[in-house]
């Protein structure tokens, strides 16, 4: 047996045993891409690298073995540089998006794409279930959004952006699913203002088991939406419609009710939390107690918490401004920092993954996104805009929709490690990228650009004895791992293309 101590803890095992075996003995978690339990070490991202501190080398843990008086470090901050500069390195040759440029672009991060997937297939209430973790107003915002997220779509320089504010709309209008909140913690909030930043903090809240009462000076619900909007823009029945579902959590309104600063003062002992989302400030608030500036109260950036930990600010109240989906993204937002503080959980707001991304398409690339899509331009409602598109009309449009976004965004080890260690992309990044393909297998989809050459899928398929399987391809910086002798894809993996796919660690393989 070898003795050895890892993170001063003394430890015996098996000669042979090599150091990422021996960390998980006793429950330490060292991070690792290219390794593999099923298959033999190939050691290549130098992400797992651990120290001796006797003499201060540094190894990778997936192949070297214990020898005996070791004593590892397995995390310090000359380790932290080392596996965040291996990270970025992998990161300067990884072409492509975490998340679409469309959730990127839309202010609530709304998930477009799966969206428009589940719209394409007729499943609109899973698609309505989808929007409405990020908007809750979805069939207003139908009506009144600029839509930033078709600005920048990619399908929009070939024939059109895709229409995700009129899919939007239909999966508000179409869509339904029971609405469950979670039970009530005994918990209060209170929220001064019903525009779009208070009805989403409340709903969301609500959803939550956090109990709201939203305090609206006029005796109508809807804020800016109600007041502002172009008469004949939008039916106020579906602004009623979504302010009842809201109601309907459990949210609760008292209209007519005018907030002073004596007023707040109460609401701040009566209850857990207030959030201001009021609108532009008055000269009067300016006399509550809470910092301001020239655009409205003070807060901080990310959290939307003021000097008094207790309340916080959303909305024009914050900074004036008439984008309802900003509006309702700042609320949520809020609601996410507020929920942090009543859990007795550090104040961070909303997180916000790694994303890579790597730009607009060239026009050589619009074929290869083309192969997950339809034919056809942009498909205006027959019946003009305020009916909207008829089922068969979002079906056909939703699927206009280009698959920008990745695979494995939610189970990708490369973006989860670039988060956990704060990697930068454009580190070491090229003056040019490379072009983007993509290979279509019957059950899998393969993305050259975004494979880190970890070697995985080479091992699975030799170990599994496919008849061609996954090999390297070239030489030096241009070796890639594909199908040797320009076999076809589908010959290539006849046998575990699904199995090489869940055990790629990046989204370079994914399942259709």
């Amino acid at each position: 047996m070898i003795k050895l101590k890892i993170n001063h803890t003394e430890i015996s095992v098996e000669s042979g045993t090599t150091i990422l075996q021996a960390a998980r003995t006793l429950g330490i978690e060292i991070p690792t891409l290219c390794h593999n339990d099923e298959v033999e070490h190939f050691n290549s991202c130098m992400i797992c690298l651990v120290k001796n501190s006797l003499n201060g080398k540094l190894y990778p843990s997936c192949s070297v073995p214990v020898m005996e008086g070791m004593e590892i470090v397995t995390n310090d901050a000359e380790i932290h540089e080392a596996r965040q500069t291996g990270l970025e390195l992998l990161l300067s040759d990884h072409v492509g998006d975490c998340e679409a440029p469309c959730t990127v672009a839309c202010p609530a991060h709304m998930d477009i794409p799966t969206m428009n997937r589940l719209l394409a297939a007729g499943k609109f209430d899973q698609a309505l279930k989808v929007v409405k973790q990020n908007i809750a107003l979805p069939s207003v915002l139908g009506y009144i959004c600029p839509a930033p997220c078709e600005g920048v779509c990619r399908r929009k320089p070939i024939n059109g952006a895709v229409s995700i504010c009129l899919l939007k709309r239909f999966s508000g209008d179409e869509g339904y699913f029971e609405e469950k909140p979670a039970p009530l913690t005994g918990q209060k909030v209170a929220i001064v203002g019903s525009g779009p930043a208070g009805l989403s903090a409340a709903y969301y809240l609500q959803l939550k088991g956090i109990q709201c009462t939203v305090f609206e000076q006029s005796g109508k619900i809807g804020g800016i939406i109600r007041d502002e909007i172009e008469s004949g823009k939008l039916p106020e029945e579906t602004l009623d419609k979504e302010i009842l579902d809201i109601r309907q959590v459990g949210v609760e309104f008292r209209l007519n009710t005018t907030i002073g600063k004596t007023e707040f003062e109460n609401l701040q002992t009566e209850f857990n939390a207030v959030i201001l989302a009021s609108g532009n400030i008055s000269e009067e608030q300016k006399s509550w107690g809470i910092a301001t500036n020239a655009k409205g109260f003070e807060a901080e950036e990310q959290t939307y918490q003021t000097a008094q930990p207790h309340v916080f600010v959303a909305g024009s109240a914050l900074k004036p401004s008439k984008l309802v989906i900003r509006l309702l993204a700042q609320g949520k937002e809020a609601a996410t920092s507020v929920w942090q503080l009543l859990n007795g959980q550090k104040v961070v707001g909303q997180p916000m993954n790694f994303n890579s991304k790597f730009g607009k398409l060239i026009i050589p690339e619009y074929a290869q996104y083309q192969k997950e899509s339809v034919e056809g331009n942009r498909i205006e409602p027959a019946n003009g805009f305020l009916k909207g598109l008829t089922a068969e009309e979002v079906k056909a449009e939703a699927a206009r929709c280009l698959h920008c976004d990745c695979r494995k965004k939610d189970d990708c080890k490369l973006r989860d490690y670039s988060e956990e260690y704060n990697a930068e992309q454009k580190r070491f990044s090229y003056e040019s990228r490379k072009p983007v393909r993509k290979q279509f297998h019957e059950t899998i989809v393969y993305e050259p650009e975004k494979c880190i050459k970890c070697g995985i899928c080479v091992r699975l398929t030799a170990r599994h004895q496919e008849k061609y399987g996954f090999t390297y391809i070239g030489r030096g910086f241009d070796v890639e791992i594909g199908v040797p002798f320009n076999e076809d894809f589908n010959e290539g993996l006849k046998l575990i293309a699904e199995k090489v796919a869940d055990e790629c660690p990046t989204g370079a393989l994914g399942r259709k």
